[in-house]
This record gives C-alpha cells, structure tokens and sequence, in this order.
C-alpha cells in the first residue's frame, strides 16, 4: 500500500516548464550637475558639444557634493572653464553598477531640452563609472563621439560590439591595485588588434588615482572638441 502511494506521488511530481510573463517597471532618481560654456547664453542658435562624466564608487550615495572630488567638476570648482557642456549624474547606489539605462534616459531628457549637437556628445568615466563608460558604449555604439575610460573595468568579451569609428582614449596607473592595468591593457590590446583608434596612457608609479593626471590632461579636451560622428 505504501509503495503504490509513492508511485502515485511521483506519477503526479513531474516537472513541467510553464510559459509566463511579467511587465516589470524600474524607476531611478538621479541627481545631477549640468554645467554650462560661458559661451551658451551668447547666440541663442548655436549648438555645444556636451561631455556624460560618470564618477567612481567613492562618490556614489545621496550627497550631491561628492560628485566634485574628481574629474571635471573638481576642475569647474577650481574655475576652469570648457568650451561644452557637461553633464555628471550621481550614481545613487553605494554598492551597485550603474543604471546604464537610467542614465541614458537622463541624457535624452538633457539633451532634447538644450542646445546640444548630437554628434558631438562625449563620454567619460573613472573607476567604476569607467566600467559604465564601457558598457555604455558597448550597448549604445551608435551615441558618441569619443571615449575617455580612466582606470576602467573593461567588457573583453563584447569588444567588437563598440563603432569601431568612435576614437578611444584610455588612462591607467601600472600600480593600481583597485582594478589593475590588464583590465585596460588586454581591451586596448583586442581594440588594437581588430583595427579600432585607441589611444593608451600609462603612468609608471601611479596606483587607482590615475584620475588626477587624467583630467589633469589639457590635450584630453582638446581631443574630444575635435570628434564628430560622421553618421
């Protein structure tokens, strides 16, 4: 008696694979500092380039103000003026990657309420937001003019899928023991490998803060005024 109840119980247990589906809905609040050119305000029907700078994890969190510690809005704070505008949205998470998705609907919102020229639109990050930088231009190859990624961790495997007409320039210290230099060195050399124009700093002695001397860089803007998709 038993065992034809256990025959039964497994008669009535066999898995099944079961068509379902669910609209899911991810919201995101994004703070942000959106810097203009002295230059914006003067005619009115002039279209600027605009630079995306994605910041690292030490700046992630609820506190705005954090964003300047590095990169461009470090510098804008010092008073140094650029020639675009630039857009640095705060990642509000601590502990995770960035919302890609969020911050390209973030970029759409700026760019279709000013005067941004859609084929001079750059993009840049360090540390963590460099790892954003590479996805981004890994998933939306048809977006930007240029590519700046600082101390990044980088998509190997999705290389190919980057506009090999998109120029790149990557940063990185040989001492950094945060992400270390193969993580930039192995993509640049796959890029490299498969036609695209990189562009590869290394700094001898310099550990994760390879941002100072990359932002530091006066010819790093001057590259990216001079980028243009052709498309």
């Amino acid at each position: 008696m038993v065992v034809i109840l256990l025959q039964g119980c497994a008669a009535q247990s066999k898995s099944q694979l079961i068509n379902g589906s669910m609209e899911t809905v991810v919201t995101e609040k994004l703070r942000y500092y959106l810097y203009y050119p002295e230059d914006y305000k003067v005619d009115s029907l002039e279209q600027f380039p605009l630079l995306l700078f994605l910041h690292g994890g030490g700046e992630a969190g609820d506190s705005l103000v954090s964003v300047k510690r590095n990169g461009p809005p470090k510098l804008i704070v010092r008073g140094k003026q650029f020639p675009f505008l630039i857009l640095a949205p705060q990642n509000p998470h601590r502990m995770k990657w960035w919302n890609t998705e969020a911050v390209m609907q973030l970029l759409d919102t700026i760019v279709a309420n000013n005067r941004v020229d859609k084929k001079r639109i750059y993009l840049t990050g360090l540390s963590r937001g460099g790892g954003a930088a590479w996805e981004l231009a890994v998933q939306y190859p048809d977006r930007f003019a240029a590519l700046a990624v600082v101390c990044g961790m980088a998509p190997l495997p999705y290389a190919a899928w980057i506009d090999k007409r998109m120029p790149i320039w990557v940063f990185h210290g040989e001492e950094d023991e945060s992400i270390p230099i193969s993580e930039s060195e192995n993509m640049v050399n796959r890029l490299l490998g498969m036609g695209y124009k990189v562009r590869f700093t290394r700094y001898p002695g310099v550990g994760h803060d390879s941002w100072i001397q990359a932002y530091d860089t006066e010819e790093l803007y001057e590259w990216f005024m001079e980028q243009a998709r052709k498309d």
